[in-house]
């Protein structure tokens, strides 16, 4: 054996015992979730890891007693059906409702979506969230009709998105549902 492959599979089994060294130590540390709440967080890592969920989606869940209900929009119908087989098809889940409304299609809707993101995630105050895979502030655009949902760190920034959404052209009003992680202390 060379030099060099024998150092080459030192490491590599170094590294299998210090990741499975790892694997073990969370495994203990963690509490076990069971019944409901496993569901949930299984649920909750397969929306995340839904590789086309986009800023255009929001999808929430509820579950009780085994049963997943999938609440919200997408963008496009094989999005509701490819998300409810992939739920569907988590150990535990006895029933999906899958309540996903599908966003209309059209070019209209696509346009405004674009120019609201660009506004928002080129604004110096929310251009960090920007790098994220999927952004936290998500577009909804419903013929025209847009809904702000997610998370932001402060209300300065929920009011900047909301701003920014409200300088494009949508039919009436922005509704700004965006959650706010830090709120500010409230005064006496």
């Amino acid at each position: 054996m060379k030099a060099g492959t024998f150092v080459k599979t030192v490491l590599a089994a170094a590294f299998v015992v210090t990741v499975s060294a790892a694997t073990a130590m969370a495994k203990t540390n963690a509490p076990a979730l069971t019944g409901d709440d496993a569901i949930a967080q299984k649920v909750l890592h397969e929306i995340r890891m839904y590789p086309y969920y986009t800023i255009w989606d929001d999808v929430n869940f509820r579950v009780d007693n085994g049963t997943v209900q999938l609440l919200g929009e997408v963008s496009q119908p094989w999005k509701k059906s490819a998300l409810g087989k992939s739920i569907a098809g988590i150990p535990g889940v006895v029933t999906l409702d899958n309540e996903l409304r599908v966003l209309p299609l059209s070019n209209f809707d696509d346009r405004l979506r674009a120019q609201i993101a660009r506004a928002i995630y080129r604004d110096p105050v929310l251009s960090r969230y920007a790098i994220q895979v999927v952004p936290p502030i998500h577009i909804i655009v419903d013929n025209g009709h847009v809904t702000l949902t997610g998370v932001v760190n402060t209300e300065l920034e929920k009011e900047v998105a909301g701003i920014r959404a409200s300088s494009n052209l949508s039919f009436g009003k922005v509704i700004n549902d965006l959650r706010v992680e830090q709120p500010a202390p409230k005064r006496n």
